[in-house]
């Protein structure tokens, strides 16, 4: 709901909500953000190209006045939660907004009527496999408080509990602190969740962490599991950062200053790798994680990958092995299960008969393909869901669920003033979500449009079950540009996004009939 009032300065709104379904409806406001750095190339389907104020962030209003400022265009964010037994039909909504403010003497107020109308059918399970990122240090960091403390467990549930409500049933799990976007030479601070001990050139590992982790997760929703990568990023020339209990004096053993190829780590790995395994077999998570080598990985680093890969993969027979890459020739080499192409690759990976399609975006593509960031309009953000489905896409990555550092790593970031890495990536790329004063992670925007793609997904997915999946492809390709749905010709506008889920609807309501 948009609201700009026309005949007052600045006052407080209230905003009541009458409806049978009143218990289930959440009723937000969208605040503004700041977008220093909204990226470099664009093409025509942006709010805007220049640095700005742009609705994002989800603010609850309960606990701040809602404020109405003359001349500008403010909106609030409702969801509606229906339950899995609510009846089918239509179910009025009323809106009514009122000044809320003694020194205005006549009544000013305005009430909308929304009808929402319920279908008597339940979307089926989700299916699509999606992480994104989520780093653990940032909020121990953020919220200033020891890593691994009570605290930040209970920062990491509250933060979990958040990433399950939105889809994400796989978590990258940090056995060392995160080898991902840090500085050469530079460090993350350390969040490792396996123990290392090295007696006498010995090692022995203490999983306890790694277990407490798991439960937490599980608890909170999560299904699967990735493990932290063992080489580090662009190029897997190093070793991740890993600190050690070494002779009864705790220190770093590995990471920048030591190579992937050195005697030295391909020592640990023997050592490690079978402990790990044999842990998760214990555990009977074999079939419950993926692994990584280094992520997005270029033909010029072929052959470190090839190295790093058969360094680690000789103890992971009968494990899934993910990275993020978008070059084939890495997976036609048999060194990964599960490559994850940028979506600008993806047919390379379908020519090349991979049987289960995954696709990321990150900061780019920033032209032609969906996105995300800040700056691109929600339909953009939402068609997602619809192209997952015709290209029966497996799995999701992203690698932006909390990341509030600035790019490398070098400081911590306010995001609330500052989207962008500190001028890093387009406005929005590195985090979905806010932290929140009292520990409780902020929607954003964009979090909720994505969490509507998958939601179109599964309509499709409930459709084929009445429609033969070839007439609903038909169907889609019918909103396409140039009249087939592609990952670069997609249907744009939040008109022909709507019209896509209204035309789902429409036939699953005639199917409940």
């Amino acid at each position: 709901m948009a609201y700009c009032p026309v005949d007052f300065q600045r006052h407080e709104l209230a905003i009541s909500i009458n409806s049978p379904l009143k218990e289930y409806i959440k009723c937000r406001s969208v605040e503004l953000v700041p977008v220093n750095y909204p990226g470099q190339l664009f093409d025509d389907d942006y709010l805007s190209k220049v640095p700005g104020l742009y609705p994002d962030r989800l603010a609850d209003f309960s606990k701040k006045p809602l404020r109405a400022l003359l001349g500008q265009w403010r909106s609030i964010w409702l969801s509606v939660e229906i339950p899995s037994d609510c009846p089918g039909g239509k179910y009025p909504i009323e809106i009514t907004a009122a000044v809320n403010d003694p020194q205005v003497k006549r009544k000013v107020s305005s009430r909308q009527t929304f009808t929402l109308e319920v279908i008597p059918l339940q979307l089926p399970p989700q299916t699509l496999t999606f992480t994104n990122w989520f780093h653990p240090d940032c909020l121990a960091d953020y919220y200033n408080c020891e890593m691994l403390s009570d605290k930040h467990w209970e920062l990491i549930e509250n933060f979990l509990l958040n990433a399950v409500k939105h889809g994400i049933n796989l978590l990258l799990t940090p056995l060392f602190t995160l080898p991902l976007d840090t500085g050469v030479g530079l460090e993350r601070p350390t969040c490792q969740l396996v123990k290392v001990i090295r007696r006498n050139g010995k090692y022995s590992f203490d999983f306890t962490l790694l277990d407490k982790w798991f439960k937490l997760a599980r608890k909170c929703g999560i299904k699967e599991f990735e493990m932290s990568h063992f080489f580090t990023q662009w190029g897997a020339e190093f070793t991740p950062k890993i600190v050690a209990d070494a002779d009864g004096t705790e220190k770093r053993i590995f990471g920048w200053d030591v190579r992937a190829d050195s005697a030295e780590y391909a020592e640990f790995l023997d050592a490690f790798l079978p402990a790990l395994t044999s842990y998760l077999k214990a555990n009977d998570m074999q079939d419950k994680v993926y692994f990584h080598c280094s992520d997005e990985p270029y033909k010029k680093h072929l052959k470190n990958y090839c190295y790093a890969a058969k360094l680690q993969n000789k103890y992971l027979e009968g494990f899934r092995i993910m990275d993020a890459m978008s070059d084939v020739e890495f997976y036609k080499l048999g060194f990964v299960t599960h490559p994850i192409p940028i979506e600008a690759a993806l047919d390379d990976f379908i020519k090349a008969g991979v049987p289960e399609l995954w696709t990321y975006y990150c900061c780019g593509p920033a032209d032609i393909y969906p996105n995300r960031f800040i700056t691109m309009p929600s339909a953009r953000n939402r068609v997602l869901g619809t192209l997952l489905y015709y290209y029966n896409i497996k799995g999701f990555l992203h690698w932006g669920f909390n990341f509030y550092y600035a790019q490398y790593s070098t400081h911590l970031i306010n995001p609330y003033c500052i989207t962008d890495g500190d001028g890093a990536f387009p406005g929005g790329d590195p985090f979905i979500v806010y932290p929140g004063k009292d520990g409780i992670p902020e929607d954003s925007l964009r979090h909720e449009v994505f969490f509507e793609a998958f939601q179109d997904q599964r309509a499709l997915q409930l459709l084929e079950k009445y429609v033969p999946r070839q007439k609903i492809m038909k169907m889609l390709d019918k909103f396409a540009e140039g009249g087939k749905m592609r990952m670069d010709k997609y249907p744009r506008g939040e008109e022909k996004i709507l019209s896509i889920r209204k035309k789902i609807n429409n036939i699953l309501k005639d199917i409940a009939k």
